[in-house]
């Protein structure tokens, strides 16, 4: 008769306290980033949206704007939503596309072309636009440049340029097929028919000023 047959001899695996810690840290730090992540995900900010298209120096209303919750990063400005009423009735500085967030700096309560002024519009050949894109804001000269193999009357070749300070409200987008763009320029009303009988004959050119105006 057979013997009782003995069990199995399980050998028990070495804990290697290494592997024990580091497994450890790996679980401690997923959930530090888990908690991290949700903590950013849940912290939103109800903020002022805008829902049609506004142009530049036009008077926002109520219907213009909406509200939005959104996970807002800290180095992005937005109006609060509490602030909404605090930008109805204000200008655009610049042109507004709904389904973006509304900044302070593209509001302001000043009109756009302010009493004394006109309104010139400049159009500017591909060649004539600066690399540096035109905002609303932007101070410029308007150049009279005579046209070829001529000078301005009473003036010598070498006479400076006469010129007209202004300033941008409005930059078109580039026309289909001539790349043409036009610049609404507010100068003073003094200015504005010289400046526009200098676009008509297409003797003028936009030079940007400097920064301080200068």
């Amino acid at each position: 008769m057979a013997g009782p047959v003995a069990p199995p001899r399980v050998s028990a695996r070495r804990r290697r306290p290494g592997v024990i810690a580091l497994s450890l840290a790996l679980i401690a730090a997923g959930g530090t980033g888990v908690a991290v992540l949700l903590l950013q995900v849940g912290h939103r900010t109800d903020v002022v949206t805008v829902v049609r298209d506004v142009q530049v120096g036009q008077v926002l209303t109520e219907g213009d704007l909406g509200k939005a919750s959104v996970a807002l990063d800290p180095a992005v400005t937005a109006v609060r939503a509490d602030d909404l009423k605090s930008v109805v009735g204000k200008r655009a500085a610049v042109e507004l596309k709904p389904g973006s967030l509304l900044a302070p700096s593209q509001v302001t309560k000043d009109n756009l072309v302010r009493a004394g002024e006109q309104l010139v519009p400049i159009g500017l050949e591909p060649k004539q636009i600066p690399a540096t894109a035109l905002v609303p804001g932007q101070k410029v000269q308007l150049v009279h440049v005579p046209a070829q193999g001529t000078t301005d009357t009473g003036k010598t070749p070498d006479a400076a340029p006469q010129t007209i300070d202004g300033r941008v409200v409005k930059a078109s987008g580039a026309a289909p097929g001539t790349g043409t763009v036009v610049v609404d320029v507010a100068m003073s009303a003094a200015d504005g028919p010289t400046a526009a009988a200098w676009e008509a004959a297409g003797t003028l050119r936009l030079v940007l000023a400097a920064p301080d105006g200068s």
